[in-house]
């Protein structure tokens, strides 16, 4: 896969709000296979699509970039040999993550993962100017705001729905949304108007937490722009609340915590995924960073009385 197809593939992945991290080599030291440019993606379900090194440089990185998945935090990866302990020794530099790779012949390489998270997804509804607002002003945040209708299914991935149909359709959306724990639901109206609508819509008291009426902090706002404002800032506010919340039926494609488990031939940590090399031995199994230390383990598991 060349440069180009990867950028293409990820702005595929992109569009498709799938996340996932690129790595790039940004420094070699012979010998390795790898040179600096060379890349890869790193996929939720610990795929590992191009080139950034053998196969004991691509498990380090797979294991690192879904580390960084799930933090979304970029970071650089050195990647070391294992008599190279003097590195780790010292004290280690924010953003950076030094490994030990006992399968490098002898080189170093310096990677860069950079995490790529798709923003929250917000559907809006409605028609009048305060319902454009809410789309512009999302998107100016960093959202991936868009306009939605009465009807339309919910993505597994939606964070945020915010009705300003001024009496249009409100039922319908706020039932849907509340029974599909959306982390964050606003309907814009009066005190008076939305309690009654709440009090009306036969929810349960978790299905009723979800939902914010009236809409927004009270800052005073009085335009369409300033009250989509004070909509976003109520969900900034909440944020860490909403990220706690657990939808059901989540997308599979969201980033999951790491499963690992270290080599017993060569002491490498390595992701649990699908795709990872493993061998039965008494009811368990036994997980590989490659096809040497699989065959080494097979060969004589005597050997490795720890495993």
């Amino acid at each position: 896969m060349t440069n180009t197809e990867l950028l293409t593939r990820a702005d595929v992945l992109r569009h498709g709000r799938t996340p996932f991290v690129l790595a790039t080599v940004v420094h070699a030291e012979r010998p390795t296979s790898a040179k600096p440019g060379d890349s890869a993606l790193v996929l939720p379900d610990g795929t590992v699509e191009g080139f950034v090194g053998g196969t004991c440089a691509e498990t380090t990185v797979q294991l690192q970039g879904l580390r960084v998945l799930e933090t979304g935090e970029s970071l650089l990866l050195r990647i070391t040999p294992a008599a190279d302990t003097e590195a780790e020794a010292q004290e280690p530099d924010e953003g950076l993550v030094t490994v030990a790779n006992p399968c490098l012949s002898g080189g170093t390489l310096d990677i860069f993962l950079e995490a790529n998270l798709p923003p929250a997804l917000a559907y809006v509804y409605g028609h009048a100017p305060i319902a454009r607002a809410l789309v512009d002003v999302g998107r100016a945040l960093g959202l991936d705001a868009r306009p939605a209708s009465p009807g339309e299914p919910l993505p597994p991935d939606l964070n945020v729905v915010v009705i300003a149909t001024h009496g249009r359709d409100e039922e319908t959306v706020l039932i849907e949304a509340a029974r599909a724990a959306i982390p964050y639901i606003g309907l814009v109206a009066s005190p008076k108007r939305g309690a009654a609508v709440l009090a009306g819509l036969g929810l349960t008291e978790d299905q009723r937490a979800h939902v914010h009426t009236p809409a927004g902090l009270d800052i005073g706002a009085r335009t369409p722009g300033e009250i989509a404002l004070s909509v976003y800032a109520e969900i900034i506010a909440l944020r860490p609340q909403a990220a706690r919340a657990v939808r059901p039926g989540a997308d599979s494609t969201a980033p999951q915590a790491v499963a690992e488990d270290m080599d017993p031939v060569c002491g490498m940590t390595v992701a649990i995924t699908p795709a990872t090399l493993s061998l039965d031995r008494a009811g368990s199994r036994v997980y590989f960073c490659g096809p040497g230390c699989q065959q080494a383990f097979a060969d004589d598991p005597s050997r490795y009385a720890h495993a």
